[in-house]
């Protein structure tokens, strides 16, 4: 068998084994993190359906339900699970929510269904299903054959306790078709790249058996016509591998010569396009202070081109009249580094500077200036402050919401309960009892709000005209805006302003600003309503001529709740903040007392928008056709 073949068969069986080994080590962790999630999640499922049903179910003792007839307490609990809002929206949302799980239901003791993901299995009596410790247990091999075999249901058991008592139990099921579909994709790709990467390696091995054994050949025939022209008694062998030797070599200092050189030039690209796109002015120095690196933005800084900048030395950039260049030149002549502070540059713009001098093994080699626009740091600093707030109330806002249904939930059936208890109620009696009434569901309908807006939304983006939404939002403000004698003014452009959004929300959003401004004018006046590109962001302002808002509270006007009318909400322009950080958009304004508010509301284009809404918290995507 000849040298080649043997490198080549050698190095396609070591890849082999070893993508054989890598892909059994990925299926075989991939099928059981697959399987360990679906059991989590079916188990996280049936523990907050027994938590939800325990508080659902109150105490029997204090309703008519005769507690010594096992079957009244049976449908008295069957009503109560059936009429709590918290536990049936969790079983309507299970199955569609959640790809892996089938089904679910309540069973009471003799395993009928009390509720069920299925409505026309309440009331009957639910067939055990496999155990679906069965299939986590089981090995690799056993878990295929399950998961691939004839589509099987297992079930996630858990007993129910009311008032202390095992009553019935919790039961989640998961069907192997929902797995298999999950799984089935991952499997395919990864033997498709196992297979691939086997054969890359048989390229691999011809190309690299041609590189390494054709030159040993060349030099063979070479070192043969030399002996046989001299006719001396030679060792072709030896002499063959000392020349073999040197040749390799060679070539192998060449290749590395020839990769340096491509790896120089890939680095320098990369490193051009990464100073182009920073939004950081950059300078780096070398030892003696001469500039080799210079990113856009200093332009911006310092008013002068990077072509300008490069290669020239700080002295000749710097100039020593100015507070910057003073601090700078100081910095290099004493090798001092200058810690980030605020100064003006030379065009008058705030930036935040910084210097630090680099050292490798005690020896100063060059030195890096940092500059940054302090106006935007402090911007972005604001924007995740208010961002932190909101984030904070809303979870306050949940909390407090789930603790106060419970409550009212209690309040408005044992108010039932009495109105049944109580035969004949004088009117007086009577009226007290509907203004409890009225005001228990006007609080529940308060905390639903709180609750709605806190709740994560499902955005449903569509491509639209801005110009159109704003048509609309003039049209639902008109009557407010009459009624106060406020003018509208449009100022919209004549061309098409696409869009990715939720209609509904943006309109929303707008309306909420809109709605403000016409009211922060009580003795009427104009509200103008203009649009603009701005670069790959469309901007939407809206000014009002109204009092203004007082600069001592203009750092809490988007927070949840913070209102300075006094039948406001404090929910309008959290919600128009909200929206826009969903629709990768922003909102801000400048407000002068007496001299009214503008507001700037930006999106992006449809052409720039992000495709995805995954890093926006509180946000589902979801695209209409």
């Amino acid at each position: 068998m000849r040298r080649r073949t043997k490198i080549v068969l050698l190095i396609t069986f070591m890849v082999a084994v070893l993508v054989t080994g890598a892909s059994y080590v990925y299926i075989t962790q991939m099928l059981r993190q697959r399987i360990a999630t679906v059991h989590e999640t079916a188990m996280n499922l049936a523990s907050q359906m027994a938590y939800l049903a325990s508080n659902a179910a109150p105490d029997l003792t204090s309703t008519r339900v005769d507690t010594n007839n096992p079957e009244a307490v049976r449908r008295g609990i069957a009503y109560y699970l059936g009429t709590d809002r918290d536990l049936n929206t969790l079983l309507d949302s299970m199955v569609g929510s959640f790809p892996a799980i089938y089904d679910a239901a309540i069973l009471d003791s003799d395993g009928k269904a009390l509720l069920h993901t299925d409505p026309n299995l309440i009331g009957t009596k639910v067939t055990d299903r496999p155990d679906f410790s069965t299939l986590e247990n089981a090995r690799i091999r056993q878990q295929l054959q399950m998961i691939y075999n004839p589509p099987t249901v297992y079930e996630v058991h858990m007993p129910l306790l009311l008032n202390g008592n095992v009553f019935g139990s919790i039961r989640v099921g998961v069907s192997t078709v929902f797995v298999r579909n999950e799984l089935t994709p991952q499997l395919k790709r990864a033997v498709k790249l196992s297979a691939l990467a086997i054969l890359c390696s048989l390229l691999l091995a011809a190309i690299l058996a041609h590189i390494a054994l054709g030159p040993l050949e060349h030099i063979s025939r070479s070192l043969d016509n030399m002996t046989a022209a001299h006719g001396g008694d030679t060792h072709p062998g030896e002499e063959r591998d000392e020349y073999g030797q040197v040749t390799e070599k060679i070539a192998n200092l060449g290749r590395q010569m020839r990769d340096a050189r491509e790896i120089f030039s890939a680095l320098k690209n990369n490193v051009d396009q990464i100073m182009s796109s920073l939004q950081d002015g950059l300078m780096l120095f070398t030892r003696d202070s001469k500039v080799v690196l210079v990113s856009a933005s200093v332009e911006r800084f310092l008013g002068r081109s990077r072509r300008e900048l490069l290669g020239r030395n700080a002295k000749d950039i710097f100039s020593a009249e100015s507070p910057l260049g003073a601090l700078l030149l100081d910095a290099f002549r004493l090798h001092h580094n200058v810690e980030q502070r605020e100064m003006e540059s030379t065009n008058g713009r705030r930036v935040e500077v910084s210097l630090d001098f680099i050292h490798e093994k005690g020896t100063q080699i060059g030195a890096l200036l940092t500059m940054r626009d302090a106006e935007s740091a402090r911007r972005i600093e604001d924007e995740i402050e208010l961002s932190r707030r909101i984030s904070a109330s809303g979870r306050v806002t949940r909390g407090v919401a789930h603790e106060v249904k419970n409550p009212i939930n209690a309040i408005v059936l044992h108010l039932q309960l009495l109105r049944n208890k109580m035969q004949q109620i004088d009117p007086d009696t009577g009226r007290h009892v509907d203004i409890i009434d009225n005001e228990i569901h006007r609080l529940d309908r308060v905390v639903q709000i709180l609750v709605d807006f806190t709740r994560p939304r499902e955005l449903h983006i569509e491509d639209a005209d801005l110009k159109l939404v704003l048509e609309e939002v003039v049209l639902l403000a008109s009557p407010d805006a009459a009624q106060h004698g406020v003018r509208i003014v449009r100022q919209l452009p004549g061309e098409l302003i696409p869009v990715k959004v939720d209609v509904d929300l943006i309109k929303q959003a707008m309306l909420n600003v809109v709605l403000n401004g016409v009211q922060a004018m009580p003795n009427g006046g104009s509200l103008t309503l203009a649009t603009y590109r701005d670069e790959e962001s469309v901007v939407t302002e809206i000014k009002d001529e109204g009092t203004g808002i007082p600069a001592a509270v203009q750092e809490k006007v988007f927070e949840l709740y913070f209102t300075t009318k006094k039948t406001g909400s404090g929910i309008g322009l959290a919600q128009t903040y909200q929206i826009m950080q969903w629709h990768y958009g922003s909102v801000d304004f400048v407000s002068q007392e007496g001299k009214g508010t503008t507001f700037r509301l930006r999106l992006p284009l449809a052409e720039t928008r992000p495709a995805s809404s995954e890093e926006v918290p509180g946000a589902v995507l979801t695209r209409k056709v």
